[in-house]
Order: structure tokens, then C-alpha cells, then sequence
């Protein structure tokens, strides 16, 4: 394909490096419905025609030891040439072909010096700040006409599931300029994951508040649970990046009514950052305390979840807090120990009350168009049809999602419904309720032999073991179902676009939070929180707050 090379300042290419790390309405002519209608009339959709001469659409990828190791299991597959590509060649007429790979060590850094340089492959997937800065550019396409003519129903309405914050974010000046991937918010839930065993031994009971929870840590650090005569566990796992999914600290600190990751809503309505506020020093003394009494590792400010998910696996950890595949990481401690048992608890309070349960924004990928590209709508046909194989009317899940390996990878976009997980459960709920395996779709009935597996006994049932802790009657999903019922959740309130002092000050300010908030729980004098608190606002924060709320009085102070 014929490539267009734009001259960008040397400030677009810092910005576009920098950012490798991680507003308008659409017009509503379209209104989104509850799925496609009829089989007969599936292909005759617009958005899933087939060109009358096929098209070439270039992207660029990311590699991985996991992708490779399963092209390896599927012989005649490349990454070039598998059952998706041949599937969008024959259906839409699209041909994929990809300028470069890169394994992930090195991925992000080539993107942005790409990006930097203006030599973009037909369709790129960008975060945030990357959209804007090519939007301002003019390096890509607006796609709001596109989107309008192009997307399926089951298209609108799977990314509609998050409301309309991923289009806040992805429209520009009023123009939609990428397609956003979805990305779940409601799966950013945290629980609270506890060696049961451990408890049981130890005479405890289950939280019901924080000082259950500091109570059950100090136990698990001072009473020798694993029984080996050493003080060697551990009551909290930590790492140094402090809001990782598993062994993070956004559970604990919500806790304290304290969100140091995402925008909130003060009481006088307007939009803070919560990570200055006053809640969150008090979670960081307690914290402090846990460190200073060997709660918490004295080297955790050096360990990433690699290291330190070995200290699970070593039975020297009793309790973390963590998204609903933590099931899978804690089961890594039976390797050693067959008896060791573990469950997700609901978050708890200071006051005993059930607390907020913060869902950072979490959807940070959009495709875009390269500008000049003939065929902007291709983009879109690749979601429908994507969409439609997986999850619509002539879905074939077992050949393009799970074969029983994740095969959907091999795709250059991968939407998915944000939902798709609590609904399964829902469904495994039903089962087992009713005993109607006819309410199963594909993934639940998948996971539902997981679960027997493990309810079965025998030498599979641990393949089944953490299936169980996440969907099982009374595993992390029922919690979850529970935080929505209970009106729990907590939505970030900011989902626009990144300001321009976003995309300029974002780095230096996260580093500034992460390096404070290590100094204050490894010993420093907690008064260092309220200079932190300072430094934010004076090194780019003040303005950010001032941006945000100036987005927020423009959506009408309405968020999610």
C-alpha cells in the first residue's frame, strides 16, 4: 500500500514516546438493539459486505512467548495466515498484513518511535495520549461517519456496554477518531483473598471490617500458620507498583474510603483526583504500621508480581487483595502444599459498612485510521465480523475464540463484551439452580466443566480448582454480583480524552505519587503525605483539575 510520511515536531515525537507507557456525542441515527434479528438477513448488514475487489490492510503487532507457543499447537498457522485472516479475506474481502512484529520487551519504544516519525501502518492501535497527539497532528482519519454507517447492531451494542465513556475518550474536538477496544471497568473490582486454611488453624473468622482485616494480618505474620517453626509469612503481599491487579493496594485503601487512582466526586460535586486526599493518609499509616511490625515484605519496593507471586507459590503469604483471576495466582501455592485453600472475601470498611468499590476507566486501546487510507470502514467490518463469529447469531466460538486455545489472539482486533464474564456466571448460576444446562452459552458451558471436574474428585479436579474460586456458588463472581446489586461500584467519574497537561505532566506526576507513597509506608514521617499533596498540584495537577472539570461542566457534570 502507498504510505504517507508526515514531518512531526520534535514535541509530538517526545510526547508520542513518552506516552508508550501506560468531546463530543455520537449523531444517534443508529440506535442500538438488542442483537441481530434474523440469520437470513445477517450478511446483507453494510458493515459486513465483502469488496468486490479484496482490499490490503496493513497493521503493526505485538509478539509474545504465549502467542508462539500456541501457533506451535496449531500446525499450518502463522501469524500472517490462520483462520482469522482467512476468515476476513473470504467474508470481508480484507487482506491483513502486518509491517512489523515485535516481541514485547521492545514493542512499546518501536510504536512511539514510529509514531514519532509518521510511518503508521493503515490501522494502529494507540492509548489515550498516543490518539490525541496524532489527532492533533492530523496524522489520522475522523471516523464519527464512518462508525454511523458502518457498525452492526451487536457491534453498538457491545461497545455500548461501558457506557459512553470509551467514545468520550476517542472523540476529539467533537470528531470520533478511533474505535475504541473495550475494555471491562466492572472486572477492575478487587476482593479480598484469604489462605482459609490459615484461618481455620488459626481459630479466625472471616473480615467484617479493617480491623479484622489488620487483626487477621498480624495473626498470619506472628503466629506461624504454616507451621514451621520460623517467622517467615507474610500477613499482606505487596509489590513495588502498589495498584497492580493482584497483590495491590486499591482494595485495601478503599477500605479507608480512600481511591488514589482515579477521579472522584467531592461533595460539592466537582471532580478530585484521589490520590491527594486526605482518606489516603490514614490508609498509608496503617500501612506504615504493617510495614514496621513485618506485615508486609521489608523488600517489597523492589519485588514486581513476578517476584513476588513466588512468595505464594513458597507458602509465605495469607492474604492479598486482587481482581477475580487471583484465583489462578494463589493456586500456585498447592504446588507445595495440596491442603492449602483459599477464598475471595467481599472488601470491608473501617466502619464495618459496605464500602465503595472503586472501577478505574479501564479501556486504553483505540484503532485508528491512518489519514489517507481509502477504506476507513474496513476497520469497523473487521469488529463486526469479529463480534458476530464469536458472540452473534452464526457465532462459532470452539473454532474462533477457544479451540480449546485462545485462537481469538490470532485476530488484529479482539472486541470483546465487557460483560461477557458476569454474565456467564449469571448463566452458571441458573444451572445450578434449575439444572437446565440449556441456559449454558459457549464460555459458561465451557468453565461449567471445569467446575465439575473439580466438584468431580480425582486426579483433574485441580484443573478446576481456581475455575471454581472465580465462578463457582460462592466465588469471586457472586461477590461481584453482589457489589452491583448493593449499588457499590464505584465508576471513575473523568472518561474524557487526556488533557493537554495530562499528556505532559501524567508521567512525572504517577512517579511523583508511587515514590511517595514507598517513602511514607517504609518509614518516612506521614506529614510527607500533605508536601506530596502539594508538589502535585504545583508541578501540573492544579491544571489537570481545572481541565477536568472544565470536560466535566461540559458533559453537564453527567458521568458514568
Amino acid at each position: 500500500m502507498n504510505r504517507v510520511h508526515w514531518t512531526v515536531t520534535a514535541c509530538i515525537a517526545v510526547q508520542l514516546l513518552t506516552a508508550c507507557e501506560g468531546s463530543g456525542n455520537l449523531p444517534s441515527e443508529h440506535p442500538v438493539s438488542d442483537g441481530i434479528e434474523e440469520k437470513s438477513s445477517l450478511y446483507q448488514e453494510p458493515g459486513l459486505s465483502k469488496y468486490e475487489q479484496p482490499i490490503q490492510l496493513s497493521f503493526v503487532r505485538e509478539n509474545n512467548d504465549a502467542l508462539e507457543e500456541m501457533l506451535s499447537q496449531l500446525p499450518g498457522e502463522t501469524l500472517e495466515d490462520n483462520r482469522w485472516t482467512q476468515l476476513y479475506e473470504d467474508v470481508l474481502g480484507i487482506r491483513i498484513k502486518y509491517d512489523w512484529t515485535a516481541w514485547s520487551s521492545i514493542y512499546s519504544r518501536k510504536l512511539g518511535a514510529s509514531l514519532a516519525s509518521g510511518d503508521i501502518p493503515d490501522i494502529v492501535r494507540v492509548n489515550a495520549s498516543q490518539l490525541r497527539v496524532l489527532s492533533n497532528a492530523g496524522l489520522i482519519q475522523d471516523l464519527t461517519q464512518v462508525y454511523n454507517d458502518y457498525a452492526t447492531p451487536l457491534t453498538r451494542k457491545v461497545l455500548s456496554q461501558e457506557g459512553s465513556g470509551p467514545f468520550d475518550t476517542a472523540t476529539i474536538n467533537g470528531r470520533l477518531m478511533a474505535i475504541p477496544e473495550t475494555t471491562s471497568s466492572i472486572e477492575g473490582a478487587m476482593f479480598i483473598w484469604i489462605r482459609t486454611d490459615w484461618l481455620d488453624l488459626l481459630g479466625l473468622k472471616p473480615p467484617q471490617s479493617m480491623d479484622d482485616v489488620l487483626a487477621i494480618s498480624k495473626a498470619f505474620t506472628e503466629r506461624d500458620p504454616d507451621g514451621n517453626g520460623r517467622r517467615d509469612t507474610y500477613g499482606l503481599a505487596l509489590t513495588k507498583y502498589l495498584w497492580d491487579p493482584v497483590m495491590g493496594l486499591t482494595g485495601f485503601m478503599a477500605g479507608y474510603n480512600a481511591y488514589p487512582g482515579i477521579w472522584i466526586k467531592d461533595k460539592s460535586g466537582k471532580l478530585v483526583y484521589g490520590g491527594i486526599q486526605p482518606e489516603v493518609k490514614t490508609a498509608l499509616q496503617e500501612l506504615q504500621e504493617m510495614y514496621r511490625t513485618g506485615q508486609l515484605d521489608r523488600e517489597f519496593g523492589f519485588k514486581d508480581g513476578v517476584k513476588a507471586s513466588k512468595q505464594i507459590e513458597n507458602e509465605q503469604i495469607g492474604m492479598l487483595y486482587g481482581e477475580q483471576w487471583s484465583s489462578f495466582l494463589v493456586q500456585t501455592s498447592r504446588e507445595h502444599n495440596w491442603q492449602a485453600e483459599w477464598k475471595a472475601f467481599p472488601l470491608v470498611s473501617g466502619s464495618g459498612s459496605a464500602p465503595k468499590v472503586p472501577l478505574p476507566f479501564s479501556t486504553n486501546q483505540f484503532l485508528a485510521v491512518r489519514k489517507g487510507y481509502e477504506h476507513p470502514e474496513a476497520l469497523v467490518k473487521l469488529f463486526n465480523l469479529h463480534l458476530e463469529k464469536n458472540w452473534g447469531v452464526t457465532g462459532d466460538y470452539e473454532t474462533y475464540y477457544n479451540a480449546p486455545q485462545a485462537v481469538w489472539k490470532l485476530s488484529p482486533v479482539t472486541p470483546y463484551p465487557v460483560l461477557k464474564n458476569l454474565e456467564a456466571f449469571r448463566q452458571l448460576e441458573e444451572f445450578r439452580l434449575t439444572g437446565n444446562a440449556a441456559v449454558l452459552k459457549d464460555e459458561a458451558k465451557t468453565i461449567q466443566k471445569r467446575i465439575a471436574a473439580y466438584e468431580a474428585g480425582g486426579k483433574e479436579s485441580e484443573t478446576g480448582w481456581g475455575w471454581n474460586l472465580t465462578y463457582g456458588a460462592s466465588g469471586a463472581f457472586s461477590i461481584l454480583d453482589q457489589y452491583e446489586k448493593n449499588n457499590q461500584l464505584l465508576y471513575e467519574s473523568f472518561v474524557g480524552a487526556p488533557t493537554e497537561t495530562m499528556i505532559e505532566k501524567q508521567n512525572i506526576l504517577y512517579n511523583l505519587q508511587i515514590n511517595a507513597f514507598l517513602d511514607i509506608i517504609q518509614g518516612r514521617p506521614i506529614g510527607q503525605f500533605d508536601e506530596f499533596a502539594a508538589q502535585w498540584n504545583k508541578l501540573g495537577g492544579e491544571q489537570i483539575t481545572a481541565e477536568v472539570n472544565q470536560w466535566y461542566a461540559e458533559k453537564g457534570g453527567a458521568g458514568k
